[in-house]
Parts: structure tokens; C-alpha cells; sequence
């Protein structure tokens, strides 16, 4: 239950980020509203990074790929995005 969790956790990141022009990378990034616990093992995972302080995170180019596999685990191959 939470490795679903987690992966869940990656994918409500995924739906609810935004992409900021400015990164010199393809990153995304989301508010971090869910459990500093999960948020520590996707960031230990480097799937997403950010500081303690702030109240955001980027999803790497990692997480953003792991995100996208997620969407078609739980959604289908034909989810339109």
C-alpha cells in the first residue's frame, strides 16, 4: 500500500504541476501539499527536488517520465493529457 502511495503521490504532482519556462531542463514544477514522508523518498529517489523551505518542488526529468508511465498504469494507454 505504500509503494501506491508513493506513486500515486508522484502522479497527483504530475496533474497539478505546471512547466516554468525559464529551467535550462525539462522540469515541472507542483505545490507540495501531501506527506513530508513521501515527498522525501520521491525527492531520495530524485524524482522531484526542492528546498525545505519552499512550498513548491520541481518534478525532474526523471519523475516527469515515471509520472507519465503512471498515468498509463492507472488510466489506460489512451488518456489524452
Amino acid at each position: 500500500m505504500e509503494e501506491k502511495i508513493k506513486e500515486l503521490t508522484l502522479l497527483l504532482l504530475y496533474l497539478t504541476s505546471w512547466k516554468e519556462d525559464e529551467l535550462p531542463q525539462e522540469m515541472r514544477r507542483s505545490w507540495k501539499g501531501y506527506p513530508f514522508d513521501i515527498l522525501n523518498e520521491l525527492t531520495d529517489e530524485d524524482l522531484i527536488r526542492g528546498s525545505i523551505r519552499s512550498k513548491s518542488v520541481y518534478l525532474t526529468g526523471d519523475g516527469i517520465k515515471k509520472a507519465e508511465e503512471l498515468m498509463k498504469k492507472y488510466f489506460g494507454e489512451n488518456r489524452n493529457n
